[in-house]
């Protein structure tokens, strides 16, 4: 589990070097064999992430009432409730983080069934949600059924019912890697390489006319695109091959 804060520029927020993201905590990794039951299985190790997860956001679940004193980048004390505004994570880690079932969009209330269609649907109710939590301690039947009539998974613990001001729904982040480069870009690339829209070689006379600006990357030898595996390789000037 890696945390960042919102307020570090974009430049330096997706430099590793720059150490941007600090490594918090290892979550435990365990199958749990010893339990035949596979719906038992998958429940208990959803409490285990949501339990761990509540005792290592603890802090923030106080200080977020409370505040603490905290220190700027120019060096002037500043009084700050820290809270959970962004969970990054790719499609399992957001069904497991929001209780949704997989094929569900843990956002909002799509059917699956219609997925691919262009409509636009109601957000995920966060107050439903709440109050099927506040049943964990009564009647496991009631508890389950509230659950199963919103339409997500039933989990005792969830991390995120003590944070203040935390809309689970909202603060789930597109998975750049999954969703938009292997799901969007990809699909892109091979349209307009297609030899009735455009070529490899129009692409790179379009990239040498590109003028410089503020943080757009520049590719004054073109770009070469690899339609067999649909892999992007930005050629530099001082760097010869793909970069790892």
């Amino acid at each position: 589990m890696y945390m960042t804060i919102g307020n570090i520029p974009k430049d330096i927020r997706w430099k590793p070097s720059c150490c941007a993201q600090m490594l918090i905590a290892y979550i435990p990794v365990t199958k749990l064999k010893r339990i035949g039951s596979a719906a038992t299985r998958c429940r208990m190790l959803n409490n285990l992430f949501h339990g761990c997860m509540q005792l290592l956001l603890g802090p923030i679940a106080s200080h977020g009432f409370t505040g603490l004193p905290m220190m700027s980048g120019d060096r002037i004390w500043h009084r700050c409730h820290p809270i959970l505004a962004n969970f990054i994570g790719d499609y399992p880690e957001q069904v497991l983080v929001t209780c949704t079932y997989y094929g569900q969009c843990p956002k909002c209330e799509v059917p699956c069934y219609q997925l691919g269609e262009y409509g636009t649907f109601s957000a995920r109710d966060n107050g439903n949600a709440y109050k099927a939590y506040g049943l964990a301690d009564g009647d496991a039947h009631s508890f389950h059924a509230a659950y199963r009539d919103i339409g997500i998974k039933p989990v005792f613990h969830l991390f995120w019912t003590s944070l203040p001001l935390v809309n689970i729904y909202t603060s789930i982040t597109l998975d750049i890697l999954h969703q938009l480069l292997q799901g969007v870009m990809k699909h892109l690339i091979k349209w307009v390489l297609d030899p009735l829209i455009f070529r490899p070689q129009d692409i790179n006379v379009q990239c040498h006319l590109i003028p410089p600006n503020h943080q757009v990357s520049l590719f004054p030898r073109g770009v070469m695109i690899y339609a067999q595996d649909l892999q992007i390789f930005y050629t530099h000037p001082q760097q010869t091959h793909p970069p790892q």
